[in-house]
């Protein structure tokens, strides 16, 4: 009876065991995935339109007339350096650590349902970490692409989504030296940008955050190529209304960091002064404090911009700067010329009727009986913003001015 027993409590035993043994009966080796790295996304011609595979449909006669490129950076496993080499990253390459795979479709999804039908491996989008859309897609199918991004699992919210200033293609092909990989380059770029103070963190996930918001417009990175292998951050691609409405220049990043106060300042500033010549200051640290009002029934924002920076060129000049009044005198004309590109920023915004600084959050916040008894929908605070008063001052402290003369 005791042999039994024992026999009975070792079967089960087993059986219990088996099931926790069961943890990768549908596990799927990294060699079998199509992992995506980068994605482009364009306007099709109509050229491009009439190579449609129509694997999702038969009947055309009900979809949307326009057609759309999406084109696909496909890691090859094995060939990903873990770090700089030599090599082309062009698509047709035996040695190319990436596959470049372009495909045609109505919606984005449509697309990449195109896309899957042309790879053997199931395609994976876990390890996208960059999407580049045209110009011409942010300004009018940006409602299509959020809500399949939003609407998919495997999209990270870290993953950069730039504007290109022409093509989105073309930077799935690049070949900068100092990677082999181009998502990687552009990706190492971005995340450099932001530690350096060129570009504020605005990721994917962030630009959904401040599209959902009421009193905040969206904004994305907005870049152009240079030299077939340079690019370059040119300046912010701003929102209204679900759709990209204008861009800045590369210098008004650095006003909208200043705006915000984000912390650290990479931005040089060349000007010339009246009585000191023609000099360069690089901010390094910057700090705000706002105020806000109602007054007639408008809110009112006041801006007071703290900066730190240091004299890093004076070109000739009958004075030179070597004394206390003369570097004040560079500080009162750099508040003077960059309140003028701060302020000219944010009325360029308003005429565009895009919140990117977040104010209407600010009057939300401080401001709840006016919000309620105007805002009922985002439209409703972008309208507003167009003709609030905003007024901006700047205060800079020169630290640093370098060896002087004795």
């Amino acid at each position: 009876m005791k042999l039994i027993r024992r026999f009975l409590l070792t079967i089960a035993v087993l059986i219990m065991s088996s099931l926790l043994l069961a943890g990768c009966w549908d596990q799927v080796e990294i060699e079998d995935r199509a992992l995506v790295l980068g994605l482009s996304i364009d306007a099709a011609s109509p050229e491009q339109a009439a190579q449609e595979e129509k694997v999702t449909h038969l009947n055309e006669d009900s979809l949307p007339k326009e057609f759309i490129t999406v084109t696909a950076q496909i890691a090859v496993p094995g060939r990903v350096p873990l770090g700089p080499g030599s090599g082309s990253s062009s698509g047709g390459s035996k040695t190319s650590p990436v596959w470049v795979v372009t495909v045609v479709g109505h919606t984005l999804d449509d697309a990449m349902n195109n896309l899957q039908q042309q790879i053997a491996d199931p395609r994976y989008l876990v390890h996208l970490r960059v999407i580049i859309i045209s110009e011409e897609i942010a300004r009018g199918r940006m409602g299509e692409l959020n809500d399949y991004l939003r609407r998919n699992p495997e999209i990270r919210r870290r993953t950069w989504l730039l504007v290109s200033e022409g093509k989105a293609s073309v930077f799935m092909d690049v070949d900068p030296p100092l990677q082999r990989v181009p998502t990687l380059y552009i990706l190492s770029m971005m995340e450099k940008a932001v530690i350096t103070g060129k570009f504020p963190r605005d990721f994917l996930g962030t630009f959904w955050s401040a599209d959902s918001k009421w009193g905040q417009s969206a904004y994305l990175p907005y870049v152009a190529l240079r030299n077939k292998e340079n690019i370059l951050i040119n300046g912010l691609a701003y929102f209204s209304g679900n759709q990209m409405v204008n861009t800045t220049k590369p210098l008004e990043i650095g006003a909208f960091m200043a705006v915000q106060g984000i912390d650290p300042g990479g931005y040089s500033t060349l000007f010339t002064t009246k009585n000191m010549g023609i000099v360069m200051i690089k901010t390094n640290r910057r700090f705000t404090k706002v105020s806000s009002t109602i007054q007639n029934g408008k809110p009112c924002l006041v801006y007071e911009l703290f900066l730190e920076g240091d004299l890093e060129e004076h070109f000739d000049s009958k004075q030179p700067v070597n004394s206390s009044a003369a570097l004040h005198e560079i500080e009162l004309e750099f508040n003077q010329q960059a309140q003028g590109v701060v302020s000219a920023l944010i009325r360029h915004t308003q005429v565009d009727h895009s919140d990117i600084f977040g104010m209407g959050e600010i009057i939300r916040a401080r401001h709840p009986q006016y919000w309620k008894q105007h805002i009922h929908e985002k439209k409703d605070w972008e309208e507003i913003y167009g003709g609030i008063q905003v007024e901006a001052k700047l205060h800079m402290h020169l630290r640093r001015v370098g060896l002087k003369d004795r």
